[in-house]
């Protein structure tokens, strides 16, 4: 059984309710087709300033979440997402404003069965 490390942008962790620039705080869950576990929370700094972003945050955001399969936005900008898929993160907004746990083991499912969003 394939498990996957997600991170979800989330405001008050029941939907998948924050744009990547904006997130303070990026929920983990550990996800396989028979579970769905939230394993820890990883505290950053937002990178986007308005019209401009902080490098040294977005360099901080990549390290604290360079480990997982994916992270699910409500929204994101292609500069970011670029940056995310160089470091083999892919980035997921279909499930923007969804619930977190149902998203995450559809997502899982696509996976499994070699579909992807």
């Amino acid at each position: 059984m394939t498990t996957f490390k997600l991170a979800v942008a989330s405001k008050e962790g029941i939907s998948i309710s924050e744009h990547f620039g904006h997130a303070k705080l990026f929920w983990i869950y550990q996800v396989s087709d028979a579970s769905c576990e939230l394993i820890e929370k990883r505290d950053v700094e937002h990178y986007c300033k308005g019209h401009h972003g902080s490098d040294s945050a977005m360099a901080r955001i990549l390290e604290t979440i360079k480990d997982c399969h994916a992270v699910f936005i409500a929204k994101i900008g292609e500069g970011p997402a670029d940056k995310l898929a160089t470091i083999g993160v892919q980035s997921v907004a279909d499930y923007a404003y969804e619930a977190i746990e149902p998203s995450l083991q559809e997502y899982v499912e696509k996976q499994s069965c070699g579909t992807t969003s």
